[in-house]
């Protein structure tokens, strides 16, 4: 390795890991001290990544307020600096920090705030895909329905947060003073996709929650309604399946459906 590329990389390890070794290959200028020359470059690399932080979780932003976002950013990017040349996946692990870390991990309804902004972004990114046509249900003969299987759309994903973090978010995007944050006495359900080109959830009831992760994992449809019969009146299960099935093909959630076998 040549001398210029070993200061390079000694230069980037200091700015990563606040290592001050590299002071001693920095001259001091007439004005400055060294300390505070390199200061400059390693307080501008922390500076870009929780930029880019706040353009990633603008609600959780908006929610935590410019320097209480700030002192997260910066802890976030010490406890786990940046290893892709792209910033779009710098913020991928913060919703897993800030249920593992101190004080956040205090606050549940932090980690919930940035696991749904995570899956609106992610959802946004998606890979594109082919979605499922109300007029394509009409190909399939009754007799063939108990056994077609769905496939999701490369966006969707479902999310179960504790708790009331969806009903923050929708206040913070409305510019509305957001409720207080509570613990929900069972888990809010939430399915995220992207219909068109516009990332969004929505928040499923138990039943027709069950009824997604079965599908998405290709269980026939008359399966599925017999599994939806151990919920509530086994005579209207079917008619409840189809409805579920309806509002999925209608939001653009499904890709496809094939007879299974």
């Amino acid at each position: 390795m040549s001398d210029f590329a070993r200061q390079q990389s000694a230069f980037q390890n200091a700015i990563l890991s606040g290592d001050d070794d590299i002071l001693g290959e920095i001259l001091d200028s007439p004005r400055e001290r060294r300390e505070t020359l390199f200061g400059v470059y390693r307080y501008a690399y922390g500076s870009r990544l929780v930029e880019a932080l706040r353009n990633d979780h603008e609600l959780l932003h908006r929610y935590l307020g410019d320097e209480t976002f700030d002192d997260m950013g910066y802890a976030y990017v010490k406890a786990r600096p940046s290893e892709d040349p792209n910033l779009r996946w710098f913020s991928q692990g913060l919703p897993d920090f800030l249920t593992s870390s101190e004080p956040y991990r205090q606050h549940p309804v932090l980690a919930d705030l940035a696991a749904l902004e995570k899956a609106l972004n992610d959802a946004f990114d998606a890979r594109e895909g082919s979605v499922l046509a109300l007029e394509a249900m009409a190909g399939f003969a009754p007799e063939l329905w108990n056994g077609l299987v769905f496939q999701p759309h490369p966006s969707a994903a479902r999310l179960d947060q504790s708790t009331n973090a969806a009903a923050i978010w929708m206040a913070l995007k409305n510019d509305e003073t957001p409720p207080e944050a509570e613990t929900l006495a069972e888990p809010s359900r939430l399915l995220v996709w992207r219909q068109d080109t516009t990332p969004m959830f929505r928040e499923l009831p138990a039943e027709e929650a069950m009824m997604w992760d079965e599908a998405s994992t290709g269980i026939p449809f008359g399966v599925l309604c017999e599994m939806l019969a151990t919920y509530d009146d086994p005579d209207n299960a079917a008619v409840r399946g189809a409805t579920y099935l309806h509002g999925w093909i209608t939001a653009g959630l499904l890709a496809a459906a094939s007879v299974h076998g």
